[in-house]
């Protein structure tokens, strides 16, 4: 290969990244569409969370989930149930969406320390669905019971976290078996 071909295509990393970005923040939208409603609604957008970080990685991933939120916080129906607006963000469910973005930051965080692995990988995602958990059902219990003491954390992890973690489980799985499936493919 000529040098002038090698380095074209190692100028197309910016375009691949930019496209990576582009393809998960919509399958984000996408899997959040996919509501079934509740006080705390069922969504496929961990699915989409988990993917965009283990495919495209930390910082892409990261940038995902940003951009994600920035569409929904001005006002493109992207959030669950076709909501948007800063209203969506500031309320019961808004702190999943803080959360998503806490998830990406962690995820980013622990595949840098331990270079991005399989085990890396997993870890990642299980702490940042882990932090996500925390987050949300924290502003949950704060906005939503109006305040945070133990009986209404109790009561939020019944609402928010109970029926979310073997979906959820079954959701970080799937991601790395696409990851391992796409990484299986020669291009």
């Amino acid at each position: 290969m000529s040098d002038k071909k090698h380095k074209s295509i190692r100028g197309n990393t910016r375009l691949k990244d930019a496209v990576l970005i582009s393809l998960f923040t919509a399958i984000v939208a996408v899997c959040s569409l996919i509501t079934i409603p509740a006080p705390v609604p069922f969504t496929l957008q961990t699915l989409g969370i988990f993917c965009a970080l283990a495919v495209a990685g930390g910082r892409n991933g990261t940038i995902t989930v940003l951009l994600y939120t920035i569409l929904g916080l001005v006002g493109v129906p992207v959030f669950s149930g076709l909501s948007a607006g800063p209203a969506h963000l500031l309320g019961a469910t808004g702190g999943y969406i803080i959360g998503f973005i806490l998830c990406a930051l962690v995820y980013w965080v622990v595949t840098k320390l331990f270079h991005n692995t399989l085990k890396a990988t997993i870890s990642g995602l299980s702490l940042g669905l882990l932090t996500c958990y925390a987050t949300g059902t924290l502003w949950y219990a704060a906005v939503y019971l109006g305040e945070i003491s133990a009986k209404a954390l109790s009561s939020a992890i019944i609402v928010c976290i109970a029926p979310f973690i073997i979906p959820d489980i079954i959701k970080l799985i799937a991601a790395v078996l696409i990851l391992k499936k796409l990484q299986s493919i020669k291009y």
